[in-house]
């Protein structure tokens, strides 16, 4: 299957003044293929944030290839990076990042105001997206009418408005109660079998135990899981799956 992300020898190095340098990722290699639901797993300055910047492109690495549905990044300049961000990824966060004055409707549809699309049109796939995370009932409600399971839904129909093959989701869950934080993972493993390409950040190992496969990181490296994390990651995936580790 086609790689959508494919990163070679990524690297960011970041200026601390005149002659320091702060290293925050090392030559990470990975392969994403399409519709696979992948978690990447590391404490706090691991480099899982740096990586998940360069990978939606809200930043440009030091050195290194990344391919994005096979486009050279490296090739793009700010308008077109812009672009690839709009049609190809969708962010999901853990603060949400609605809109308050807004409803369901109207935070899912504003993306599609940056692509010239219909507003008619723009409303009817804004329904749409919301119907197929379960918010079909919730269309007109405001943030604050709306459970904070609710509100990172409208987050997960917003970041599909556009369609794109990539959805990047950092710490979805961080903000949830165990139980609707479950509820937001199963809607992952759904969007995933419907053919979307899910890339978890995280720090949580039974977060990670959710996706198909885990990437650790440490250190700004990616690294094998160690055997005690593999075998945490198995139990708890058997537990999750009824057996299937």
């Amino acid at each position: 299957m086609t790689a959508v992300i494919e990163t070679r020898g990524l690297g960011k190095v970041y200026s601390a003044g005149t002659e320091a340098e702060v290293v925050a990722l090392r030559g990470v290699d990975l392969s994403i293929r399409r519709g696979e639901f992948v978690a990447i797993m590391g404490p706090s300055g691991s480099g899982k944030s740096t990586l998940m910047n360069l990978i939606g492109c809200l930043d440009t690495p030091s050195h290194g290839t990344y391919l994005c549905d096979g486009v050279d990044v490296a090739t793009l300049d700010a308008e077109a990076r812009a672009q690839l961000r709009l049609h190809k990824i969708g962010f999901v966060f853990q603060g949400f990042n609605l809109l308050a004055r807004l409803d369901a409707l109207e935070n899912v549809a504003m993306p599609l105001g940056y692509a010239d699309i219909p507003r008619t049109e723009r409303l009817a796939r804004a329904r749409a997206a919301l119907e197929a995370v379960g918010l079909g009932a919730r269309v007109h409600h405001r943030p604050s009418e709306l459970s904070g399971g609710q509100q990172q839904r409208v987050a997960i129909a917003r970041a599909l408005i556009n369609r794109p093959p990539v959805l990047l989701a950092d710490e979805p869950t961080g903000a949830l109660d165990t139980k609707t934080g479950e509820e937001i993972l199963a809607l992952f493993r759904r969007l995933r079998d419907d053919g979307h390409t899910i890339v978890l950040i995280t720090h949580d190992a039974e977060v990670a135990a959710h996706a198909d496969r885990v990437f650790v990181m440490r250190d700004g490296e990616m690294h094998a899981q160690s055997e005690e994390e593999a075998a945490h990651l198995a139990e708890v995936a058997q537990v999750l799956h009824g057996g299937t580790p």
